[in-house]
């Protein structure tokens, strides 16, 4: 019988190597990994046994060269690891059904409600998850006139653009910032700014739509997990500390009935299908990841490969949710750099 065939988009994101770890060392299959990637210098084209360089996932060309390099290697499952990635695979998926390929992505309509980080805060307004106070802009003019409602320069406030991902394109405006000690003392992309230098970036009126929210202080934690159609089957909050370039380094697996309430309400909001990641900080949903995010390993818990497994039909919905008990409150990840060394053949 011929292995289980997972391709893995965003083949070079900073969580592909534990990732291909786990679905390799899943101790009831073989699994041949094809990974794909924008970048030439991926990780996954020296971990999968086949790679292959896609267009960017915004590219018109993306979803279909997927499918074309699915059909090549006989894939039975699309993991896509980039919320760049999961647009063109959310609209694509009835060409993947058709080809027997499961793409492991929501329905579009829940794809674009959680990339539009202003419509997400929105939904969850409506259904009374409580989000940072918010206002969508475009221009400096409003910029300015939104972090004046939300209490600068008494208060700090952040931005970031409506559509991004992860922490690019974040920024907090402090009006306190100490420009001269973040010159000396600080590395290079410190994310406080006064607003007037903001200001003068922008244009005054129009450009790109920007979210303005409260600062909201304290802990952040994820809740990571895997949802059917608007139904959360399995997850666990954790911890999200050691911030380094905008990853979290370290996370502790946490018991807390209140942050997987949060979750349910979320998901079902959402309508979210397969993997998800919905993040806090204090008691606000900052942001929403329809998509594996970071996982902390179980050799008894293997996140992954139990989403795999269901959205290929060999696990149902009320098996997936019996495995919650499995969970170890105990549990602890540290990411890491580490390096890899290879000859390139003829140099």
């Amino acid at each position: 019988m011929r292995p289980l065939c997972v391709l893995v988009t965003a083949s070079g994101a900073p969580g592909t190597a534990a990732l291909l770890r786990a679905l390799k060392g899943n101790g009831e299959r073989e699994i041949r990994l094809v990974g794909c990637d924008m970048a030439e210098r991926a990780i996954g084209r020296h971990l999968c046994d086949a790679f292959q360089r896609v267009p960017p996932g915004s590219s018109p060309l993306f979803a279909s060269t997927v499918l074309e390099l699915s059909r090549r290697e006989r894939v039975d499952a699309v993991l896509p690891q980039s919320s760049h990635d999961l647009a063109g695979l959310a609209a694509a998926r009835p060409d993947f059904a058709s080809e027997g390929v499961a793409v492991l992505v929501s329905s579009p309509q829940a794809v674009a409600t959680a990339d539009d980080k202003a419509a997400c805060y929105e939904l969850l307004d409506g259904i009374g998850v409580r989000v940072p106070r918010w206002r969508r802009v475009q221009g400096g003019r409003e910029l300015a006139r939104a972090a004046g409602a939300l209490g600068y320069p008494g208060e700090p406030v952040c931005f970031k653009p409506v559509r991004s991902s992860g922490s690019r394109g974040f920024r907090v405006l402090d009006a306190t910032v100490d420009r001269l000690d973040q010159l000396l003392h600080e590395r290079p992309g410190a994310l406080a700014m006064r607003l007037e230098e903001v200001v003068e970036l922008l244009p005054e009126v129009g450009g790109e739509e920007l979210l303005v929210m409260e600062y909201v202080e304290g802990a952040e934690r994820t809740i990571d997990g895997i949802a059917l159609g608007g139904r959360l089957l399995l997850g666990h909050p954790k911890t999200r500390e050691a911030m380094r370039a905008g990853l979290a380094m370290f996370f502790q697996t946490l018991e807390d009935d209140s942050l997987m309430e949060v979750a349910r309400r979320v998901v079902a909001g959402l309508g979210l299908d397969h993997f998800f990641n919905v993040q806090l900080r204090g008691d606000a949903v900052i942001e929403v990841n329809p998509r594996i995010s970071t996982v902390v390993y179980q050799d008894d818990l293997n996140l992954p490969y139990l989403g795999l497994k269901h959205a290929l039909g060999e696990l149902d919905a009320d098996e997936l949710a019996l495995l919650a008990r499995r969970v170890r409150p105990t549990r602890r990840a540290l990411r890491f750099f580490d390096q890899l060394e290879w000859d390139d053949q003829g140099c």
